[in-house]
């Protein structure tokens, strides 16, 4: 009777180890998840992870302006162009 109580205990022992591991790894996931989620719904932009290219547009534009690379009357008939 001992003796099977030993060996049970001896492999549940070893079991613990890849039950620990996959527990860590499921918390691992769901954090994953968590935050993807929340980057998606706060992200930057409509499509959450990314700038759309409108933007991303009129942010070279913008920039483009600020260095004096175009005058103010190009960067409004730009910005018209872009539908901004």
């Amino acid at each position: 009777m001992w003796d099977d109580m030993m060996m049970w205990g001896g492999g549940w022992g070893r079991d613990w180890g890849l039950f620990g591991l996959m527990h860590i790894l499921w918390w691992v996931l769901i954090i994953l998840g968590i935050v993807a989620l929340a980057r998606l719904s706060f992200g930057r932009g409509p499509r959450g992870f990314l700038p759309s290219e409108e933007d991303r547009a009129l942010a070279i534009l913008r920039e483009r302006f600020a260095r004096g690379e175009i005058d103010k009357a190009e960067f409004e008939e730009r910005k018209r162009d872009l539908g901004a």
